[in-house]
């Protein structure tokens, strides 16, 4: 079997998964755009900034004809908590297996404190109503992202 992984321009195989609010499936998503990000872990500094920039933005995206959807390969026990302490109103999903990751590409080697690991390349995927990944960032940083990621979905609805 070979490696089904996303691509700019083309329809993103159906995948669906366990996540905060009654899980996921992305045919739930369809007709409307979908913003699908993925960071490394819950409760980090970074990652906790990222998921209050989304929240902030919420209504917005909303507004757009957008959904948000947060990925790390955190517990769904961990991400209830995440969830809830930031008060996170769009699904998490728990990626434990790494197979929505695996999809997507985004796990990196990485460098910490001289170790090497695998982790998750902060990154943000949009896919329009048809299902199509129309725009990704990868190894972004979370200043000004949710602006340029609201940006886009805006251009997309219009």
């Amino acid at each position: 079997m070979s490696k089904q992984s996303v691509a700019l321009g083309k329809k993103v195989p159906p995948f669906k998964a366990e996540a905060t609010l009654g899980g996921f499936s992305l045919s739930d998503y369809k007709g409307q755009i979908l913003v699908l990000y993925f960071y490394p872990r819950d409760n980090t500094p970074g990652c906790t900034q990222q998921g209050i920039d989304f929240r902030d933005r919420y209504e917005e995206f909303k507004k757009a004809g957008a959904a948000i959807v947060g990925v790390s390969r955190d517990s769904m026990r961990s991400h209830e908590g995440f969830a809830q302490k930031f008060a996170l109103p769009f699904p998490l999903i728990s990626d434990t297996d790494e197979s929505v990751c695996g999809l997507f590409d985004v796990m990196k080697t990485k460098k910490n404190y001289g170790k090497l690991l695998e982790g998750i390349e902060r990154s943000t995927f949009i896919i329009d109503p048809s299902g199509k990944l129309v725009q990704e960032w990868r190894g972004l940083r979370v200043d000004g992202h949710v602006d340029e990621a609201l940006e886009a979905v805006k251009k997309l609805a219009a």
